[in-house]
């Protein structure tokens, strides 16, 4: 399909979000709204730093509060201004940008808000038909409402990391703070576009309460269900399939260079077979249905290792794929960013230039609207970068006023 482009400005253009989250989960839900149009403006803390400013990987191993690459792909297209909400006079400029705002979010602990004069009872009484975001770990309520909690304690918490791993081995977690990535932030930026749509249709705002643990928890249907329904307590079992054999990961030539096979009917074993060179050692006549692969899951994994170990993992993905056999080769960051046809046919790596980094690579949102499609509008903002601006914008706050509230530690 063709792409329109009929509104290059995004379909949220005109909307406004005051965003108070840091973090992942947080900045990637306003990350979606920022590069859909939302005048997303982030409040930060020279005292406080949001954390990813200082996460890995840094442009050149050269670490800075503006060189971080994981902080630069979850906050393009937003503004930042830096507040010391520990001074009055920085609250109350907190509430005059609220007053005006859609959208205010944060993914606090419940109760940090409120300490700063921001909750959403006292910021309501200036803006009612504000959309309120607040993304905590546990939600508002319940007994372990007040826990702290980071992507990796969701996905231990939620059993998640339980079922990452090996067999008989302790839990491998998932190697990065998945909930974080994915359920988190999705779940929470379509809540706040179903809040947007009642307001509109209503004129009233509301709060949302999102528990990250809960779309975590999505995450485990198959495991969930098995319990409900028959009382069993799913394990961890590595890349096997409980239905059929084989499913895996195998070595290819090169170093740590690998292919996910997958063989769930007869036919595709037997095309398996067939573009291996059908090697005698998977020619068993017991290996000619499922069960009797099943059965012998792990004879076959072992022969198939030392039959695809002499193939280069490209070349074995293409064979195999022309054969209908499923199997992908497993990507590296290099494979995925420089060598991913499908990625590059769709534009998703966007380059934009950084002011303290140079070209830097973000990804471009995950879906794309015919009409109004969202992009990278601009790099992530260096710590600050926006605050006089922000200020004679929405405040109506002069250069010599912003250069005094600086000197006040107001803006810091």
């Amino acid at each position: 399909m063709k792409h329109e482009h009929l509104n290059s400005a995004g379909p949220l253009a005109g909307i406004t979000v005051i965003d108070f989250t840091w973090i992942g989960a947080g900045s990637f839900t306003t990350k979606l709204l920022a590069d859909f149009g939302a005048d997303v403006i982030k409040i930060e803390s020279a005292d406080r730093l949001d954390s990813l400013r200082e996460a890995k990987p840094f442009k050149d191993g050269r670490a800075g509060v503006n060189r971080s690459g994981y902080f630069a792909d979850r906050n393009s297209s937003k503004r930042s201004i830096t507040l010391n909400l520990k001074r009055p006079e920085a609250r109350a400029l907190a509430l005059r940008l609220v007053k005006d705002a859609d959208v205010v979010a944060n993914n606090f602990t419940p109760g940090t808000m409120e300490r700063l004069g921001l909750g959403y009872e006292a910021l309501r009484e200036i803006n009612p038909s504000m959309v309120y975001l607040a993304m905590s770990m546990q939600g508002d309520s319940g007994p372990q409402a007040n826990y702290l909690g980071y992507g990796l304690t969701m996905g231990a918490v939620t059993g998640l990391q339980f079922l990452c791993g090996k067999p008989g081995r302790p839990p491998a977690g998932t190697g990065t703070n998945f909930p974080d990535h994915i359920p988190n932030p999705t779940h929470a930026a379509f809540a706040v576009l179903a809040a947007l749509r009642h307001r509109r249709r209503t004129g009233k705002g509301q709060y949302i309460d999102v528990a990250q643990i809960e779309p975590t928890i999505a995450l485990l249907g198959p495991a969930v269900m098995d319990y409900t329904a028959n009382g069993q307590v799913a394990q961890p079992r590595g890349n096997a399939q409980d239905d059929w054999a084989p499913q895996g990961v195998y070595p290819a030539s090169g170093e740590d260079r690998w292919v996910a096979i997958s063989a769930a009917t007869d036919d595709q074993w037997l095309a398996l077979r067939r573009a291996l060179g059908d090697p005698p050692e998977l020619a068993k006549p017991e290996y000619g249905h499922a069960l009797g692969r099943w059965q012998a899951r792990g004879d076959i994994d072992r022969a198939l290792a030392r039959s695809t170990a002499s193939w280069e993992a490209p070349a074995l993905m293409r064979v195999l794929q022309a054969a209908g056999v499923p199997a992908g080769i497993v990507a590296d960051a290099a494979d995925v960013l420089r060598h991913d046809p499908q990625l590059q046919e769709r534009g998703h790596w966007r380059r934009v230039v950084h002011p303290e980094m140079g070209e830097t690579v973000y990804s471009a949102p995950p879906f794309k609207l015919s009409r109004t499609p969202g992009d990278v509008l601009r790099p992530a903002p260096l710590l600050g970068e926006h605050t006089e601006e922000v200020c004679r914008e929405r405040l109506g706050i002069d250069a010599a006023q912003v250069a005094m509230l600086r000197e006040q530690g107001v803006l810091r």
